[in-house]
């Protein structure tokens, strides 16, 4: 199962990016020989200011075609590490070929793109940039992988 970052805005060389690509790497190695994966970053930008609209015009098009889609979204879901992996693992196993994960931008994602995705994840209460929920997103993905494939990174 690919996994697919749908995220607004771009992402400039720097910390932040740096623990993506290594949090993501990590995911490709380890999921590989569960068949999750590659995940890949689809970074969309409404150059025109057309607001929350526009961004979600973006990131419909960034969505891979009949991919399952699940919204970072602070009125979603708060789940636990393992439960995200087992998630993740009944998609696989369900025969999901794609999943992609949608940040929106600073006004969030739009209520009719948010609504349409079949699942919703929250990282909690607190409203985080959607820089650091990337970094998030991209940790959680590789503790899903580490999970299933039973490594002692996730100590519970």
């Amino acid at each position: 199962m690919k996994l697919h970052l749908c995220v607004v805005g771009r992402l400039r060389a720097g910390p932040e990016r740096d623990l993506i690509d290594d949090y993501l790497t990590r995911f490709d190695r380890t999921g590989r020989g569960l068949g999750l994966g590659p995940a890949s970053v689809h970074e969309v930008e409404d150059r025109k200011g057309g607001g929350m609209a526009a961004e979600a015009a973006l990131l419909r098009r960034a969505i891979p075609a009949g991919a399952a889609v699940c919204a970072l979204d602070e009125r979603g879901r708060q789940t636990s590490s393992p439960d995200f992996a087992v998630r993740l693992g009944r998609m696989r196993d369900e025969g999901v070929s794609d999943l992609a994960f949608v940040i929106g931008g600073a006004d969030g994602i739009e209520p009719a793109l948010r609504d349409s995705a079949d699942m919703a994840l929250s990282f909690g209460a607190m409203v985080w940039p959607h820089m650091l929920a990337r970094v998030m997103l991209s940790e959680q993905i590789y503790r899903a992988a580490a999970i299933l494939a039973g490594t002692p990174y996730h100590r519970a």
